[in-house]
């Protein structure tokens, strides 16, 4: 391994199983639109896993095994035992972080799902997550705070029935007599007025069956998870906001839409710097528009985007304010007689990722993978099929609009893997390693290996070889059933999904339910 990098050692195949599941579907349960999950993302130790749904709901999960045997993970990896307990998450809590709006300028609905979530650096043991729609960006901060209550009191028990019996009071049982101003009535009334000595003639303090008269104090008996918004960003897309991430500096992070990139100060809400414009002076000579950006993990000054026409551009913020030349221009030469009418739909890049080490970028389109070496504009260093038997139904989808499905990836925190989504709730992993010849299909379910396609071995060559070889891994997924037979449902999209930072555990949403597996 080499910290996040692409490793040059073999890696062996893993054996993943079902680890546990939150919001299961029963059979014949109908799925509420607004429950469908629309984001996932674990923080930067992997302790905490966050999703966002349709309804702009964002639901955090903790883990809990690593708490059960004491001390933090480097503690843990420092013991002479494994672990051989598999991750376990449990619901924390959930917040509304958006609402639907209406944009009465412009005449648009702007409806209320996550489209993105992207945990902040903590400072202290609050929580800190950016979350996004179409148009507005919030910084959540997420705590623990206790709740106070004010017990010990002066009361008397039949006398407390308007607010009920007060929690934990020391209550007197003897019940004396009051008058209005607060003097027992046992006091003489032959006394004179002008006396104000304390206790009254005749009248023992405390009074007679009375221990005690104190203060009340207010005690922190429990706590409460608490999600306040510190932030809103926002006027500041004109188009649907498709990415936010956050720079490794820790106090700035961009937002993406269709043709600007901005950048913002996490402590500024009210202003943004638009540092990528690919509008053009006449729209009808727009010919791409931006899909996906991130930042490189430890370069805060560096920054990828793609394009619906396949490319991704390295941009240095360090060149110009406004970054309208790149870098770096990654793309993949068109094989000559290939050009169909389809050609560009399914080479738009849907998300991008970088490796931990930040030497490879990871991109997805809608029929591969593509692993590309940062220091290689020549084209990508290994292509993965992940449902090459689409090809021949392109039509058919391009008719039901689900060539237009945007599927997310992920790569391992060690670098030697990668996966994607697919349809039918499958999802695919691929050994990016030199000489790996790993490819696994497992099913959204509690039985992962259920529908698993056998998949022949596959040539190996070098990865990221001197010689730039590409090295294309095939796979044996080249007809619409899989090995038991079972058609493909290309309305269950697995399009979401996340990789632990530093295990192998992944999560993955399918439609309201979210998965997690472990090897």
């Amino acid at each position: 391994m080499n910290n996040g990098g692409v490793s040059q050692g073999l890696a062996q195949p893993l054996e993943w199983r079902f680890s546990q599941v939150f919001g299961e579907r029963t059979a014949g349960e109908e799925v509420q639109e607004v429950d469908i999950i629309s984001a996932i993302e674990f923080d930067g130790t992997g302790d905490h896993l966050a999703t966002g749904d349709r309804g702009g709901r964002v639901v955090l999960f903790e883990r809990t095994d690593t708490r059960d045997h004491g001390g933090n993970r480097k503690d843990l990896e420092m013991m002479d035992y494994s672990i051989s307990r598999h991750p376990e998450f449990r619901y924390k809590t959930e917040f509304q972080s958006h609402e639907p709006e209406f944009d009465y300028l412009k005449s648009l609905e702007i409806e209320e799902k996550i489209n993105k979530i992207r945990w902040c650096q903590s400072a202290n043991s609050a929580l800190y997550l950016l979350s996004t729609n179409d148009k507005t960006i919030k910084l959540w901060k997420v705590q623990e705070k206790k709740v106070k209550k004010v017990c010990d009191f002066n009361v008397y028990p039949d006398k407390a029935v308007a607010n009920g019996p007060v929690v934990g009071s020391s209550m007197s049982t003897v019940p004396k007599p009051c008058i209005a101003n607060g003097v027992y009535r046992d006091r003489p009334f032959g006394s004179s007025g002008n006396d104000f000595s304390f206790p009254p003639a005749g009248v023992s303090f405390p009074p007679a069956g009375v221990s005690s008269l104190h203060l009340p104090v207010v005690t922190s008996q429990e706590t409460s998870l608490v999600a306040g918004c510190r932030r809103i960003y926002t006027h500041a897309h004109d188009y649907h906001i498709n990415s936010i991430s956050n720079n490794s500096d820790c106090e700035t992070f961009i937002s993406a839409d269709d043709l600007r990139i901005n950048l913002w100060n996490l402590e500024i809400s009210n202003q943004s710097f638009n540092i990528v414009d690919v509008k053009p002076a006449n729209m009808e000579d727009l010919t791409e528009v931006i899909t996906s950006a991130e930042f490189h993990p430890t370069h805060c000054n560096m920054l990828a985007y793609s394009s619906s026409k396949g490319s991704i551009r390295l941009i240095d913020m360090r060149q110009s304010a406004l970054c309208d030349t790149h870098s770096k221009l990654f793309e993949e030469q068109e094989a000559p007689g290939s050009r169909s009418f389809f050609t560009e739909i399914i080479a738009s890049i849907s998300d991008i990722k970088f490796a931990k080490d930040g030497k490879h970028i990871l991109s997805r389109d809608y029929m591969t993978l593509k692993l590309w070496d940062i220091t290689m504009d020549s084209g990508p260093v290994a292509t993965f099929p992940v449902h090459e038997y689409l090809r021949p139904k392109l039509c058919d989808l391009y008719e039901n609009d689900s060539i237009f499905d945007k599927f997310e990836c992920c790569i391992s925190g060690d670098g030697l893997r990668v996966a994607t989504g697919s349809y039918s709730n499958l999802f695919r992993m691929f050994g990016c390693s030199e000489g790996s010849t790993e490819a696994t299909t497992l099913e959204a379910s509690k039985n992962p290996m259920r529908r698993q396609i056998q998949t022949p071995s596959r040539p190996t060559r070098p990865l990221g070889s001197l010689s730039g070889v590409v090295r294309r891994v095939k796979g044996a997924d080249n007809s619409g059933v899989d090995a038991n037979g079972n058609a493909y449902d290309f309305s269950m999209k697995l399009l979401h999904l996340a990789w632990h930072p530093s295990e192998n555990s992944i999560a993955c949403a399918a439609s309201n339910s979210l998965y997690m597996y472990y090897a």
